[in-house]
């Protein structure tokens, strides 16, 4: 799998990372199986795919426990991504966003903990705090960064205006937004801002929270608990109008013997070098799938054919009020 420099001053990865957040949280299957997850991230390593995405809010907590069971020993492999911030560290744990000085320190040292190293490599604000201004935050993860804590932070669903302020206190490693297929709406502003600033770009949900592998079909597959049984994309009559425009991908699927999950995947990769999704797997054959995508090369028609999918009916989220500040 090909290597790239994530942003100006960013870690070397491969170009396609893996999503842990499914192992633990909010997804069908979360948590039942840990041996498998490990399994999986251990193939990632072997496959070149070291980075590894998580976060403290995963479980809460779980998640990042699982990644150091999976490193241990293998930490010089593996690019650690985990994020801070939608936990008030502050009061009583709590959900809730806190971007303070004191909530970053109190932040990184739990994460340092559970994960079992003494660095993260890219150390993510999860959502922006309206209540603090950025550049308290950043200078707060200055420090860690000049102390050695962290290598490189990024900010996760921030606005343009604010990923520039962030910037000039110190440079972003990465910035961290939905897009896919499904989600093109960095393509406005966020993408231009981070091209024009040298910052790596991390897609999460690449795969449409799995409707672009086009193996969702109906919200019985999903377990009571699932994140996306509340999520507008995936609710009455938008599933159905939805489904038809992954129907879609699976024309081009078809055409080149692939899987429509490693259409979509080609297609991000075919955006640029500065751009690495984190598509989200608890299984080694569906790693072992994503990965194949980096090899698939969509001809400018087939390129065309995907720029000009309709746009998914449904918000990305039940509430959009945390993102794009």
């Amino acid at each position: 799998m090909k290597n790239i420099t994530l942003g100006d001053n960013g870690p070397r990865i491969g170009r396609i990372g893996l999503g842990l957040m499914g192992m633990s949280a909010f997804y069908t299957g979360a948590g039942q199986d840990d041996e498998g997850s490990i399994r999986t991230i251990h193939r990632a390593l072997e496959l070149g795919v070291n980075f590894l995405d998580t976060a403290e809010i995963y479980g809460p907590y779980l998640n990042e426990e699982l990644l150091a069971k999976a490193i241990a020993g293998k930490r010089d492999q593996a690019v650690i991504a985990t994020k801070f911030g939608t936990i008030l560290h502050r009061s009583d744990d709590s959900r809730g966003l806190d971007g303070s000085a004191e909530n970053v320190r109190l932040s990184v040292e739990g994460s340092l903990r559970r994960l079992g190293t003494d660095y993260i490599d890219l150390y993510y604000q999860h959502r922006m705090d309206p209540n603090t201004p950025i550049e308290e935050t950043v200078g707060a993860l200055a420090e860690l960064i000049a102390e050695g804590k962290i290598r490189g932070y990024g900010l996760s669903e921030a606005a343009p205006a604010t990923i520039r302020r962030a910037h000039a206190v110190h440079p972003v490693t990465a910035v961290q937004t939905e897009y896919s297929l499904w989600s093109r709406d960095p393509e406005a502003e966020i993408l231009p801002t981070v091209r024009e600033l040298g910052i790596g770009f991390v897609p999460y949900s690449p795969l449409g929270r799995g409707f672009l592998t086009g193996t969702i079909r109906s919200l019985d597959q999903l377990d009571a608990t699932d994140f996306r049984r509340d999520n507008p994309r995936f609710e009455g009559d938008n599933l159905e109008a939805n489904i038809r425009i992954v129907e879609q991908v699976d024309v081009i699927a078809d055409e080149l013997g692939a899987r429509p999950g490693q259409i979509a995947l080609a297609w991000l990769l075919a955006q640029g070098d500065y751009i690495a999704p984190i598509p989200g797997t608890k299984r080694v054959s569906y790693l072992e799938e994503n990965v194949a995508a980096d090899a698939i090369t969509l001809s400018a028609e087939q390129l065309a054919v995907l720029n000009d999918l309709q746009a998914p009916v449904g918000d990305r989220y039940a509430d959009m009020t945390p993102l794009n500040r």
